[in-house]
């Protein structure tokens, strides 16, 4: 190619944020982070919210940053999944977007089935029921603050509200759609009657566009603020999830993949959605991403389990580094003990190694002491569950999976890589660590034409990244140790 693409990432996860060019000169993508920033929520008057004009400020300083790094040709934005704002009709938020870790959804999943059965709910959408998804949120607001929904016009998830903020311009892009619980499976368009049987209202909803389509051009005066010259907006995978995907670099068509941060993705990518009463009995979701491919996968709460735990250690008094509490949890005697790490109890914030110690007590297992092997306990117990989750996806598929691409942040966990090998039994590829950012800036290169299609992409990643592999060890105890895990975590 005659001359490079430069293309400007944001990559939004639930504690920070960052910007970050990427550079494709025909053969390899090259990384460059501009500004990085934090994204802390807030608590307000028990109700927890996203600083979303703070972020939103984050986004302007990034776009000054990467012109004083050289210029960038286009702009792309991914965040977490189901969060959203609220417009009127003056295009004007109506309030901050509430954060999905807020308790306002709690028991709502099972009270909605009232009006749409749970097996009809699950057949339409195909999605995982988890309290925090979009209809749960919207139900609630209808339930509890009807005045807000009444006085909306517009909801835009949140990369869809950045790029409004940036272009003025109205859609939903696909990907971000799905985590809604919203969308048809079938018809790729919003399921009406589900939101007609819960009350929410359908025109709060814009049309759903492809990943990879154009949202708009910089507006004049973001152009202006930040002395930069129009470029497109984006609509890559708004969702992290699906974006990280799409860097898996496999060369294969069949992959099991898990995206490791905050949250743990575990599961592959399909052609077409599976929905039947094996994938409802086990939740699985089965998510939109590029190019209308399937992501079906599995929430699970992952390093969401440490960060809270360190969080907690250090309101005590007590700062541990992530180095700090690996090498205390090598130090910590193995597979004692586990827990649930999808058990409601670990979802909130607060004192999570407590609530470590109280399960374990409540399972009749032994009950962790130390920082070492609390720590060893959430470790091994993630471990299993993704042991667990890679039987469950195999057997909806009818598929055997030879290697385990463990990507995103996770992968520079290298006791949890180690351990997850472990008791999958797998040869676990590690990388890309900026698999979030690579997918994003991929399907960025797609839309202008740089990179074909999404193999292309994935070929081109392969071998732009260094990818560590970690072989099984101790396979045959860690098969026996799954036994404790399953008694415990079946009958809490």
């Amino acid at each position: 190619m005659d001359k490079a693409i430069r293309a400007l990432a944001f990559d939004f996860g639930a504690s920070s944020g960052r910007a970050i060019l990427g550079t494709f000169d025909g053969e390899k993508i090259t990384l460059s982070e501009v500004h990085r920033f934090s994204n802390d929520p807030v608590d307000v008057r028990g109700t927890t919210y996203w600083d979303v004009l703070r972020l939103f400020h984050e986004i302007k300083q990034g776009i000054v940053q990467a012109k004083l790094a050289g210029g960038f040709d286009c702009i792309g934005i991914d965040t977490w999944g189901v969060d959203f704002g609220l417009l009127d009709e003056f295009g004007c938020l109506l309030e901050n977007p509430v954060h999905y870790r807020d308790t306002r959804t709690k028991g709502l999943v099972e009270e909605s089935f009232l009006s749409v059965p749970k097996d009809e709910f699950y057949k339409r959408t195909g999605i995982q029921f988890m309290e925090l998804n979009t209809v749960f949120q919207l139900y609630s607001l209808r339930k509890y603050r009807p005045h807000i929904l009444d006085r909306a016009q517009r909801l835009l998830f949140m990369p869809d509200l950045f790029a409004y903020m940036l272009t003025g311009e109205q859609h939903t892009e696909y990907s971000i759609a799905t985590t809604s619980q919203l969308v048809d499976i079938e018809t790729k368009d919003w399921a009406y009657d589900i939101m007609d049987k819960l009350g929410i209202p359908s025109r709060l909803f814009t049309p759903i566009v492809p990943s990879g389509t154009v949202s708009g051009m910089l507006s004049r005066d973001v152009c202006e603020e930040c002395g930069v010259q129009p470029v497109p907006v984006i609509a890559v995978c708004g969702h992290d999830t699906q974006s990280a995907i799409s860097a898996v670099p496999s060369t294969e068509k069949d992959f099991a993949f898990l995206s490791s941060g905050t949250w743990s993705l575990f599961g592959t990518e399909l052609d077409a959605p599976i929905v039947n009463e094996k994938s409802l009995e086990i939740n699985v979701t089965n998510e939109g991403g590029y190019g209308y491919a399937t992501g079906f996968l599995k929430n699970i709460t992952g390093l969401w389990l440490i960060q809270e735990s360190r969080r907690q250690w250090a309101r005590e008094g007590t700062q541990y580094s992530y180095a700090d509490l690996e090498q205390l949890a090598l130090q910590a005697e193995p597979l004692r003990c586990f827990i649930d790490p999808d058990a409601p109890e670990f979802g909130v914030r607060g004192n999570l190694p407590q609530r470590v110690q109280d399960y374990c007590a409540q399972t009749g297992q032994y009950v962790p002491q130390t920082v070492g092997e609390i720590m060893r306990c959430i470790y091994e117990s993630l471990a299993m569950k993704y042991r667990q989750t890679l039987e469950k996806i195999s057997d909806c598929t009818g598929k055997t999976y030879t290697v385990l691409h463990v990507i995103g942040g996770g992968t520079k966990d290298t006791l949890l890589c180690q351990m997850t090998a472990n008791a999958c039994d797998l040869p676990v590829k590690a990388g890309p660590i900026e698999a979030t950012v690579l997918g994003n800036i991929a399907v960025q290169l797609i839309a202008r034409g740089a990179i074909r299609d999404i193999g292309e992409a994935r070929r081109i990643l392969a071998h732009s990244e260094a990818l560590r592999t970690y072989e099984p060890q101790n396979a045959e105890t860690w098969k026996e140790a799954f036994a404790n895990f399953v008694r415990a975590t079946d009958n809490p």
